[in-house]
């Protein structure tokens, strides 16, 4: 695949442009009869972190049920992960026909860690599908085809392993919306770090998308970081354990959520910067004098000390992650406290 940067001709890695053409797809590409028809006895589960989500968690829910449960018998189970919530986040996703699972009960009684990667990771543990689709809490205008487009290539292709969602993520300001202006962790960070390290990740066009499904033989296999590092450690994993060919994206259409402060996207990424660095001597890409700092300075309106009108923030990123769930198993024998 050739484009023109700056009057030069550039080449993109040998082979991702036969990837995108072969392993790419629409969410419309994949009829929920069709899957329903392709699913046989696989059992199939969706995983949804919540860390207050009160406002969106109980729609997504509804619809998961609604139409992937009772109106066609795609879905199995549906599991809410309560990630620490301090509102009615977990009771709103019962109501709304979930099972809702405390992040720390699951697989009690590890000690539990803070972190996105960490509730996606109890998910796994709590769902038994073999199957197993990851959708965010805070989506708003959340329709049913993520999960089955998610789903399409999983349950007509046996060689592939793991699908990716990719959407456009407008951005929402006080004055315009810039309908592409979402992901700027990505288009900052991640995906110039993939392109020098791992390029033959580059055709991927949310590496850092919260919606994405695999089997769980191969999820069970690979660690979870347990912060925002978690996606790009699992394409990470994934393209040494299987090969970017079992490797899969499809388009979802348009992504509505949330938006973060700058420095709470400046948090996220130090922690996807610490998971690449992890990675990379991990798999001996690039071997470092010294670790990298884990301890991230910002500043913020306030008095410091210091002598200038800056309070100063630190926050340990950290790079905690939880081993390979099928380790864990053959090792301990853990479960899910009973919490009621």
């Amino acid at each position: 695949m050739a484009d023109l940067a700056g009057g030069h001709v550039v080449q993109m890695t040998e082979g991702i442009g036969d990837w995108i053409a072969r392993r790419s797809s629409r969410a419309a590409d994949w009829p929920v009869a069709e899957l329903v028809a392709a699913k046989g006895e696989t059992g199939i589960s969706v995983v949804i972190p919540a860390r207050d989500e009160e406002a969106t968690i109980g729609a997504i829910v509804a619809t998961i049920r609604r139409e992937l449960v009772e109106d066609w018998p795609l879905v199995d189970e549906i599991v809410v992960v309560d990630s620490r919530s301090r509102d009615a986040t977990a009771r709103v996703a019962a109501e709304a026909g979930a099972v809702v699972v405390a992040q720390d009960a699951v697989l009690y009684p590890l000690e539990g860690l803070p972190g996105k990667g960490e509730a996606l990771w109890k998910g796994l543990a709590a769902t038994s599908g073999e199957l197993v689709v990851f959708v965010d809490g805070d989506l708003y205008d959340f329709t049913a085809d993520y999960v089955t487009g998610l789903l399409g290539p999983l349950l007509t292709e046996p060689a592939v392993a793991y699908v990716k969602g990719f959407y456009h993520r407008p951005l929402v300001g006080t004055a315009a919306v810039d309908t592409d202006g979402g992901g700027r962790v990505t288009e900052l960070v991640a995906r110039p770090l993939l392109n020098m390290y791992w390029p033959q990740l580059a055709g991927f066009v949310q590496p850092l998308a919260g919606e994405y499904a695999g089997r769980r033989s191969v999820l069970e296999a690979i660690p979870f970081v347990a912060n925002y590092g978690v996606e790009v450690g699992h394409l990470i994993d994934l393209l040494e354990l299987r090969g970017l060919d079992a490797l899969a994206q499809v388009d979802l259409g348009e992504r509505k959520h949330r938006h973060q402060s700058t420095q709470a996207l400046g948090r996220m990424a130090g922690q996807i910067m610490l998971t690449m660095f992890d990675r990379l001597d991990r798999y001996g890409r690039l071997v470092s004098a010294q670790p990298p700092a884990t301890l991230l300075a910002q500043f913020r309106r306030g008095e410091s000390e210091h002598g200038v009108e800056r309070e100063i923030v630190l926050t340990e990123l950290d790079c905690a992650q939880r081993p390979p769930l099928s380790t864990l198993r053959t090792r301990h024998t853990v479960e899910l406290r009973d919490t009621a």
